[in-house]
């Protein structure tokens, strides 16, 4: 990598806001780390486990969209700074509800409900914002990619430390370890320096710029197949995440520092699969690399699906893990590059919108299959489907091959988070 993949740290408002979101999210991770192996734990439930996925991912989905209104329509950097409050006390609340009470799986799934609805408003603020923090807006791409390059590297750190932290010291310490990360994000943007908000005088009211913004989409071919797609993906396939906790206890014969490790060897996966992308040369055909990282993908979960010996698994996952990553970066990379900055907000919020309400409602789907065919049958049965996914982006591709193909800086690649 070259050094200007740096260069985005020469403004002091992204390094602080990097700072601060860089151990902000070794803490989230440990958390959902936490609450799935919890969950899983007290209930031995395999529905549970997606019902608890559900309880997070639904609400944010729902209401998304009214996050990206506000986000366009006010101070974004004030809404960011709340919503990362509230998430600190929602972290507070979820430790001393798993201290005191042995038996917490309806107060930590209605826990999950509230953090659900605090991310609605958090990600697009969060993500509209990063446009505001660089000086220099030539560096906005690195900014991105340095992004990405933080939640993969922060998904693959959180969950090992979480196995052992719980191992060590029981599963309290992570939620506790997650409601201290807030300190420092919270005092990062409390540090960073922007110009004063101007409003601006809007003619509509929400519900009307909502519209406004879904019918942009509509009217942007490229952009309603991007998210069309990536919908197909977070309902059918991402969910298979959810199954990790499942693997380690019943497949594997662990820990939690099995599941930890699974969860790290996707994470180290999907880091691997954003350094790839950002050293991809100019003019790359991302289209294409969607297509052909789809099919690693679908070829990952059909080898680990049956297999038993565990480090062969944690390899063939990483494999899965490397093309799921281009599932969610290369469209975002994609959308980023062609919407109008004054739809910014609404069209990201549609984009996660479109992950974060396929995940919950494939997560239940993948619990309750699992149920009744078993969980290998069931991720062995996702890697077919994301095989079929990728010969529709290659009918896609060829549909395309008589216009100029979408192509774009290598270094804008940034994951959703965490949502």
């Amino acid at each position: 990598m070259e050094v200007v993949a740096l260069s985005a740290f020469k403004s002091r408002n992204y390094r602080l806001f990097f700072a601060g979101q860089t151990i902000s999210l070794l803490g989230t991770w440990m958390q959902k780390t936490a609450v799935s192996w919890v969950i899983y734990s007290l209930t031995h439930s395999k529905f549970m486990l997606g019902v608890s996925i559900f309880a997070t991912l639904f609400p944010s989905a729902v209401l998304t969209p009214f996050g990206g209104v506000v986000s366009d329509r006010y101070n974004r950097y004030r809404v960011l700074v709340v919503t990362q409050i509230l998430s600190m006390v929602q972290a507070l609340a979820l430790t001393l509800v798993v201290f005191f009470d042995n038996f917490a799986v309806w107060e930590i799934i209605s826990l999950s409900v509230v953090l659900g609805l605090i991310n609605a408003f958090d990600v697009p603020a969060r993500q509209s914002l990063v446009y505001e923090l660089v000086d220099d807006k030539k560096n906005l791409p690195n900014a991105l990619a340095l992004n990405s390059s933080m939640v993969n590297l922060s998904k693959l750190l959180g969950p090992a430390i979480a196995g052992i932290a719980i191992e060590r010291f029981g599963e309290v310490v992570c939620f506790a370890a997650n409601t201290i990360s807030f300190v420092a994000v919270i005092s990062s943007l409390l540090l960073i320096r922007l110009p004063k908000f101007q409003p601006i005088k809007h003619t509509k009211n929400i519900l009307g710029e909502l519209k406004e913004g879904l019918t942009y989409i509509r009217q942007t071919p490229d952009i309603r197949y991007i998210i069309i797609m990536l919908a197909l993906v977070s309902l059918l396939l991402l969910p298979f995440t959810s199954l990790m906790p499942i693997y380690a206890k019943d497949v594997f014969r662990g820990t939690a520092s099995t599941f930890g490790l699974l969860d790290s060897a996707i994470g180290f996966g999907a880091l691997t699969g954003a350094i790839f992308l950002a050293t991809l040369k100019p003019g790359t055909n991302l289209s294409r690399i969607l297509a052909i990282n789809t099919f690693v993908f679908g070829t990952g979960l059909i080898l680990f699906s049956y297999t038993t010996l565990y480090p062969l698994a944690l390899a063939f996952i990483a494999v899965g893990a490397f093309g799921m990553m281009s599932q969610t970066t290369i469209s975002n990379t994609m959308i980023q590059t062609m919407v109008t900055p004054a739809m910014r907000g609404r069209v990201i919020s549609i984009f996660v919108m479109a992950y974060s309400g396929g995940v919950p409602i494939g997560s239940l789907i993948v619990s309750y299959l699992s149920q009744h065919i078993g969980v290998q049958a069931t991720v062995f049965g996702q890697g077919i489907l994301a095989l079929l996914i990728g010969i529709m982006h290659v009918r896609y591709l060829k549909k395309k091959k008589a216009k100029q193909p979408v192509t774009i800086s290598p270094k804008i690649n940034e994951e959703i988070p965490q949502v």
